[in-house]
């Protein structure tokens, strides 16, 4: 219950227009800290399910490796692809293809060393430089990404939601608990949201402004539902938990637009959104 939905909240802060300022700014920067904290966490308890400390040691020094390396030495050999781009007046297929080989590469040493192809996948994506390269790529992969791919991980995921498994007035009560009553929300919301606020406040953000990152870090969204799957493939849940952390993460989801609205009216920020 620690990850964050941070493509949802970099797609908030986007389309808001808050991304470029300092609030924005935060706000990415603690879901970035947050979901890799979240992946070494991951990797722990996948270690201690096998009884493995090597899998922990190897998921968290690989990761930090494949970090170090994508900033310091990946990040300025990305840079020939904008050269690249410059020079043939956009992207082209052998480009494409290339960018798409080193994508898969990224995603498959992430994944061997434990924690997960998407970590990989969105390292790259972080250190892309930006600008024209950036651009293209994102208009010649966005439409099969979210139109093709995407659906059909949440249909995956759907297909694993089972419902009927929460069919007694305990199961329903427990799933009530994590998501909205007062002594468990202090899972799903008070320990993540209002964690996250009060951080805040300690650096110096006002209530209100706090609460709104407390609001988008509780977000969890599609990262949630891609740990859930990784936790029930690997045996660490069950699918009748599998089930009741889906439906908590739908509802922490849906209401982060909203509280996000309503939070910025009258704010330093509300003119971003307009």
């Amino acid at each position: 219950m620690t990850i964050t939905a941070f493509p949802m909240l970099a797609r908030i802060l986007y389309e808001r227009g808050l991304a470029q300022t300092r609030f924005g700014t935060l706000a990415l920067g603690a879901a970035s800290v947050d979901d890799a904290v979240a992946w070494c966490l991951l990797a722990i308890v996948l270690a201690s399910v096998k009884n493995s400390l090597s899998i922990a040691i190897l998921a968290i020094a690989g990761g930090i490796c494949y970090v170090l390396f994508a900033i310091f030495l990946g990040q300025p050999l990305l840079r020939a692809f904008t050269r690249m781009t410059k020079r043939d007046a956009g992207v082209n297929k052998q480009t494409l293809t290339l960018m798409l080989i080193i994508l898969m590469f990224c995603a498959w040493f992430t994944d061997v060393t434990g924690i997960y192809a998407i970590f990989g996948a969105f390292v790259l994506g972080a250190v892309t430089p930006r600008g024209e390269f950036a651009q293209q790529i994102r208009q010649h992969t966005e439409f099969l990404t979210t139109s093709f791919l995407l659906p059909i991980f949440f249909v995956f995921s759907g297909l694993n939601t089972k419902i009927g498994l929460i069919n007694t007035p305990t199961l329903w009560g427990i799933t009530l608990l994590i998501i909205a009553m007062p002594t468990a929300v202090n899972y799903a919301i008070f320990g993540k949201g209002v964690a996250c606020m009060l951080a805040a406040k300690l650096v110096g953000e006002n209530w209100r402004e706090s609460a709104t990152i407390g609001v988008l870090m509780n977000a969890r969204g599609l990262m949630e539902l891609i740990i859930l799957n990784i936790g029930l493939e690997q045996g660490v849940i069950t699918p009748t938990l599998f089930t009741i952390m889906v439906i908590m993460a739908v509802i922490t989801t849906l209401m982060a637009s909203p509280l996000i609205a309503f939070l910025l009216q009258g704010t330093s920020y509300e003119k971003y959104s307009a």
